[in-house]
């Protein structure tokens, strides 16, 4: 296993619906250094539900997190455990997201109101286990946005141990407003987390919002101890091919073409589909690799719809990889 990076220079962000198994073994296979997160994963859903399917992961995956949702100290602590008897790295706790259906349920965003309990949380999962335990958070919610109450909300949780807090910032507008409409509507302010970062020279802060580039990463670690990109790996993911030297200063393992993961994938697949999975489980996710590419519109057209009509899905995979032979 790779071993755990902290507080990881170059993250990809937690996505739901899109950061799962497969997607994520896709991405480690263009950066070997990058930090993985898994998708929010609600504590009710490992109690109550099936852990190993929303727990499982590959080993090659690592270094990985597990992001929890939740806000039951006693629940957190026994999640925690279990991703780290599972074999994460890392566990994190979402106070970000701004959705109504979690808000409901004490998750995500909501919780930027109630920094005690985000504290009572962290505490009991670093209690109950030996790996980092973080916070990703927004820099504050409508109604509770000023400077002075995020700064509170820092200290608190530091207070209780956390070291590392992953910073999209943006307010998230708790009414209103999609989770879509927040990641865009909202303005960046990358002055707030650099604030944060000043007022508390002794924890860890990585930025997360509106980063598209590794040159906009390079200039941002030089204020920050790491960045998090999302959407933009998901659409673009090649650009991970040049993380590990650009910002980790370390060789990857990543193949030199598009075709060499193409074909690892493949192998993967096979894989998948073996164990009961389907093809377009894992293609789904690899329509960003051809970005920019002439061929890259029938690769996608492929992929995305001729793939979900065939009685043969991994044949037509097999001409997706044609299209971009050698590229």
């Amino acid at each position: 296993m790779t071993p755990p990076v902290f507080p990881a220079r170059f993250s990809v962000a937690p996505m739901l619906d899109w950061t799962d198994s497969p997607c994520r073994y896709f991405l480690r296979l263009l950066s070997k250094h990058a930090v993985l997160y898994s998708e929010m994963v609600t504590t009710g859903a490992l109690i109550h539900g099936d852990a190993a399917r929303h727990l499982d992961f590959n080993a090659r995956e690592n270094p990985l997190v597990l992001q929890l949702g939740g806000s039951n100290a006693q629940e957190l602590a026994q999640c925690a455990k279990l991703g780290e008897q599972w074999g994460y790295s890392e566990i994190n706790l979402n106070v970000g997201c701004p959705s109504d259906r979690v808000q409901n349920n004490m998750i995500g965003a909501c919780l930027m109101g109630h920094p005690h309990l985000v504290a009572e949380g962290i505490k009991a999962m670093r209690d109950a286990v030996g790996i980092p335990v973080t916070v990703k958070h927004r820099i504050g919610i409508n109604g509770r946005d000023s400077y002075q109450e995020l700064a509170d909300f820092v200290g608190t949780v530091a207070q209780a141990g956390c070291q590392h807090f992953i910073v999209h910032a943006r307010i998230a507008i708790l009414e209103g407003l999609s989770p879509k409409q927040n990641r865009d509507v909202p303005p960046l302010r990358y002055d707030i987390a650099r604030q944060l970062k000043q007022d508390f020279p002794d924890l860890h802060f990585t930025l997360n919002g509106g980063i598209k580039t590794l040159d906009a990463c390079e200039q941002h670690l030089q204020e920050f101890d790491g960045v998090m990109l999302g959407r933009e790996v998901y659409a673009n993911p090649w650009l991970l091919r040049e993380v590990d030297q650009r910002l980790y200063g370390m060789p990857g393992h990543s193949p030199q073409t598009r075709t060499e993961v193409l074909l690892s994938m493949r192998a993967y697949i096979e894989r998948h589909v073996q164990q009961g999975g389907k093809v377009v489980h894992v293609t789904r996710h690899l329509l960003g690799i051809a970005q920019g590419f002439p061929g890259a519109r029938r690769f996608r057209q492929l992929l995305s719809a001729d793939i979900h009509r065939s009685d043969n899905q991994l044949a037509v995979f097999d001409q997706a990889i044609e299209v971009l032979q050698g590229k």
